[in-house]
């Protein structure tokens, strides 16, 4: 499912139009610095924890030594910090159920 199938949804199931059920999943997704809720946080170095869901946390990833795939020469990856999600026990539960 992808970005514009999930607004569909939403608003079909909600009975909202289609530029309604579009504004909010861009209210919660988009990337956008003034958009965008959850990545708002994120980059505030704040967690995002809905129940029974999950949780959106930003993780710090230290230096570490890689290497270029096509030359093989070692190369530095700079410390970062990243989005991670953990699933939460009812998300767990429901994906798990057949």
């Amino acid at each position: 499912m992808n970005k514009t199938e999930l607004t569909e949804k939403l608003a079909k199931k909600n009975e909202l139009s289609m530029r309604e059920a579009r504004d909010v999943v861009n209210t919660i997704f988009d990337t956008d610095p003034k958009h965008g809720i959850i990545a708002q946080e994120l980059a505030r170095g704040r967690k995002v924890q809905i129940t029974g869901f999950g949780t959106f946390e930003p993780r710090k990833r230290k230096k570490r030594k890689g290497r270029n795939p096509q030359t093989g020469e070692v190369i530095n990856i700079p410390a970062a910090r990243v989005p991670a999600f953990s699933a939460g026990r009812s998300l767990k539960d429901r994906v798990n159920k057949k």
